[in-house]
């Protein structure tokens, strides 16, 4: 069965518009795991808009089933990640002026600092990933870096999904993808854009290890709780 990261980035978004107290990204995170997702997911980003690092401290110290922290490979960062050990890390491509990601992690175009960020976050015994394009080079140099695992970028094919275009194309390729990472012995999982309209086809690709799902499932929250949302997600991939 496909497992569910619940990435609760946008929970801390809501806190920082008024730098207050409430919500708290650590709460969500174990109301999360009450129902039964997988995994939590956040992002302590270098200008640090949504998670800060107390919240990444208290998600180290109070989640029971998985941290993943997504991350890029600068140095404060990887210093932070290195200290306090989440369960994994995701490297992702990061821009100070972008909403969300934008894309997949270049690693073949900057494989020794992606190697060697990998090198490091591996010995202090954490587990890599890589947020990649679905793309067989790219998955190749993640292969050399010594990681153990990518994370398919699922935009293009969420937007086709969204727009109301034929995404059959876009979800064969994340198909062909995954089948060629799990020949490389990688494990793979996939996100971006994922919601409750276009995340089963994803969810049925053969192999796939995790969805990593945030934006979708804070908003749907907005309106049944969180519980109920993380509920009604891991019903569609079930």
């Amino acid at each position: 069965m496909v497992k569910l990261g619940v990435n609760i980035d946008h929970v801390a978004t809501v806190r920082e518009a008024r730098k207050t107290f409430e919500p708290d990204p650590v709460t969500a995170a174990l109301q999360c795991e009450e129902t039964g997702c997988d995994g939590i997911v956040c992002h302590l980003r270098k200008d640090r808009r949504h998670i800060q690092d107390e919240d990444l401290r208290l998600l180290k110290e109070k989640v029971s089933t998985r941290l993943n922290m997504e991350m890029s490979v600068d140095p404060e960062i990887v210093d932070i990640a290195c200290n306090v050990k989440p369960d994994q890390a995701t490297l992702v491509p990061e821009n100070r002026q972008e909403i969300t990601t934008e894309g997949g992690l270049d690693v073949a175009g900057n494989f020794e600092k992606v190697r060697s960020v990998v090198e490091r976050l591996s010995s202090a015994a954490i587990e890599v990933s890589l947020f990649i394009d679905p793309d067989q080079g790219q998955i190749e140099a993640s292969v050399k870096t010594g990681a153990g695992m990518v994370e398919l970028h699922t935009g293009e094919y969420a937007g086709a999904f969204n727009s109301g275009q034929d995404p059959a194309k876009k979800l064969k390729i994340l198909s062909d993808a995954s089948a060629f990472a799990r020949g490389k012995r990688l494990i793979v999982s996939a996100g971006h854009g994922l919601n409750y309209r276009n995340v089963r086809p994803v969810a049925r690709i053969e192999g796939m290890y995790e969805l990593n799902i945030g934006h979708s499932i804070i908003s749907r929250a907005i309106f049944v709780g969180i519980k109920e949302a993380v509920k009604e997600m891991k019903g569609l991939m079930e």
